[in-house]
């Protein structure tokens, strides 16, 4: 890996990023799933997450009126939907109904969660920024659902459970293994063992 880089044009090859359906919907009316890849974490306090949207998607504009979004991550058992979701229109079908997914109630929001999603983040819109071909949607998360089945022993999230989807350039994968903690490479050799066993 010493020959030196082949130099392309600029573009978005930050990859793989996380598959999501961003579920929407004004109040009163029936909700829409949009699958987006071009989704994340921008900020821990207050907790942040952005979407990017191009402006002629449906959901843009439920969104743009709503002010809120939910965030909903993607396992194998959904990803089909997840995918079908990203090339249907929620102008033309009840993308909910077409896929067999449940619109799941978070409170305080007229956007549902997906209820076959493993964890959600429902955000409220703080700002909208024009970027050029996508808008970016700006979300301060006041929820978050976690199917109970994902929850171990000591409370934490079993993500090991949860099957989560990853996109990279036109393909969805499977997370692999874990190959090891946050500050790993400096922990105690005895540490280090006992944690690199538990991820096992």
């Amino acid at each position: 890996m010493n020959e030196p880089f082949v130099s392309l044009k600029p573009g978005t090859l930050l990859a793989p990023v996380p598959a999501v359906m961003v579920s929407c919907a004004r109040p009163g009316e029936k909700p829409n799933i949009v699958t987006a890849a071009w989704v994340g974490t921008v900020c821990s306090e207050p907790p942040m997450c952005s979407v990017s949207l191009r402006k002629e998607r449906y959901s843009h504009g439920i969104i743009a009126d709503s002010g809120e979004f939910v965030i909903n991550l993607c396992s194998e058992d959904v990803l089909s939907a997840t995918d079908y979701c990203g090339v249907r229109s929620g102008r033309d079908e009840d993308k909910f109904a077409a896929c067999h997914l449940t619109p799941a109630a978070v409170p305080g929001f007229a956007a549902p969660a997906v209820g076959e999603a493993p964890l959600y983040l429902a955000c409220k819109v703080v700002s909208v920024q024009e970027l050029g071909s996508h808008d970016l949607f700006l979300g301060e998360i006041k929820a978050v659902g976690v199917h109970p089945g994902l929850i171990d022993a000591s409370g934490r999230i079993d993500f090991s459970k949860a099957k989560l989807v990853a996109y990279n350039h036109g393909l969805y994968y499977a997370l692999g293994e874990a190959l090891g903690f946050f500050g790993y490479s400096v922990a105690a050799p005895d540490v280090l063992e006992r944690r690199m066993k538990e991820l096992k």
